[in-house]
């Protein structure tokens, strides 16, 4: 299982990168087309639209994979200064806190794609229905939520890690 896992989050990181890829070109594009707007062109409409939608699916594609490389933001400075037991209770908190906000995250995306589809909101400029760049997050999301949940029991040590990932006992 935990194979799976971690082959589904790199595989969803590199998803993520296109993703992000793709968001860039259309920036570049847009604003381009500003800049040349002596020469007839114009910015990509909707673009701000688009840019929204696939930054937000992005980074849901991205943070399954950071999280079970350990590799989000802490304060290390004095990390190796508490004792042990300390850390591990730390490490066991903040994997159980992250789990949580995610999974309350999960179930406010699925309220707001219902309501979005419900409402049958859309965009400014596209038109575009609303709840279809939610649908698209909550994919990621809720692989997300299994890959906290499986950090989660590695952390307490019911599951193993992978070849090359840390333990709450192997530190940063």
């Amino acid at each position: 299982m935990g194979k799976l896992i971690y082959d589904v989050s790199r595989v969803m990181a590199w998803f993520g990168g296109l993703v992000l890829t793709l968001v860039a070109v259309i920036s570049v594009f847009s604003i381009a087309g500003r800049a040349l707007s002596f020469a007839g062109l114009g910015p990509v409409p909707g673009d701000f639209e688009l840019v929204e939608a696939g930054t937000a699916l992005a980074v849901f594609c991205f943070l399954p994979w950071c999280h079970l490389k350990r590799s989000h933001a802490d304060v290390a400075m004095l990390w190796h200064a508490y004792p042990a037991p300390m850390r591990r209770a730390l490490e066991i908190l903040g994997d159980a806190l992250m789990f949580a906000v995610w999974a309350l995250l999960i179930w406010r995306m699925g309220l707001a794609t219902h309501e979005y589809s419900v409402n049958n909101e859309v965009s400014f400029i596209l038109q575009m229905p609303v709840w279809w760049g939610y649908a698209a997050s909550l994919l990621p999301a809720l692989l997300g939520c299994v890959v906290y949940a499986w950090r989660l029991l590695e952390t307490l040590g019911l599951a193993a890690p992978q070849d090359g990932f840390t333990t709450a006992e192997g530190g940063h």
